[in-house]
């Protein structure tokens, strides 16, 4: 089901809570959701469409995958960029890292760990901090 994008800093400020089995639904709506504003998004997380939950969509170079729990376990090379997001208005300067490595339980919630870098480490590192309610 297509959500509503959330817009409610006080909402967004919130750290997420973890997702479970129960929570799968969400996904699904985050997928939905991310391809109805493909052309302006790239990712999401769950409290940008009304979920506590720690879930995340990206697009992962021309497919979308949906990471339940994810956490980044290691990051090298830092650097300064500008990110915009459906939630907030306008941009704002951030630190991201070119490469990073992330745990997170697909589906079935078995867990997975990748190593990520460019472009795509980058959304998923904006959607992480979404988890955390941090705001950029």
């Amino acid at each position: 089901m297509i959500r509503n994008i959330c817009k409610d800093e006080a909402f967004l400020a919130q750290k997420a809570q973890p997702a479970t089995k129960e929570d799968l639904a969400i996904g699904q709506d985050l997928l939905d959701t991310l391809e109805a504003n493909k052309e302006r998004c790239v990712g999401m997380a769950a409290n940008m469409i009304g979920e506590n939950k720690r879930i995340i969509i990206f697009d992962d170079d021309g497919k979308y995958t949906v990471m339940y729990n994810p956490v980044i376990v290691k990051a090298s090379d830092p650097y300064e960029t500008e990110e915009g997001c459906l939630s907030l208005t306008g941009t704002r300067k951030t630190k991201r890292f070119e490469k990073i490595k992330v745990q997170w339980q697909n589906e079935k919630f078995q867990t997975r760990i990748k190593n990520f870098s460019g472009w795509t480490a980058q959304i998923i590192q904006h959607e992480i901090d979404h988890c955390e309610g941090i705001l950029i």
